[in-house]
């Protein structure tokens, strides 16, 4: 996602920074994109592709949220969770509650601002959210991104709250 973000921080000039504090690395300027793939040849994601993607990452234990919906834990720190419908988030055209928010965390400000700010991706943010390192999707919205689009964010959300060991397990299991 590294290098989608730089790729970004031209367009929407804002400053992202490319070491993103994770001792493990071996070259912390290096883009952490971990492939290149065609959208023409990568599929849209769908919400299927968020369970199956989070349950591989390692360590990963899905708990009961509210409502009972999933939450995606890496040592008892959530990444990414489904979120009942909320007054903060809301159609603009009739007022009623998105009913389909998935909450993904992320490394930094930087990095959610880079993503909230692209208007070619449908991630957004909430008041509720400011100060809070995530970033927000409508599953209905998910197929605006490519599976391993999604892939990437999913990742980099374990990343962002897996302990120090994992990570660095993690990454050097992946030569990143």
């Amino acid at each position: 996602m590294q290098l989608w973000i730089t790729s970004l921080q031209s367009q929407l000039d804002i400053n992202v920074p490319t070491d993103r504090n994770n001792a493990a690395r071996a070259d912390p300027a290096a883009p952490r994109l971990r492939w290149r793939v065609s959208k023409d040849a990568d599929p849209p994601a769908r919400v299927e592709d968020v369970h199956e993607i989070a349950l591989a990452m390692p360590h990963v234990k899905v708990v009961d949220g509210t409502g009972g919906n999933p939450v995606y834990q890496v040592g008892g720190r959530s990444f990414i969770f489904f979120r009942n419908p909320r007054p903060d988030a809301v159609d603009p055209a009739t007022g009623a509650r998105y009913p389909d928010v998935i909450v993904f965390w992320v490394e930094s400000d930087a990095d959610k601002q880079a993503l909230v700010q692209d208007d070619s991706t449908p991630f957004f943010t909430t008041a509720h959210f400011d100060g809070h390192p995530s970033v927000l999707v409508r599953a209905s919205r998910l197929g605006e991104l490519t599976r391993t689009e999604l892939a990437e964010v999913i990742q980099d959300a374990w990343l962002s709250r897996a302990s120090p060991r994992r990570r660095a397990a993690w990454l050097a299991a992946h030569d990143i």
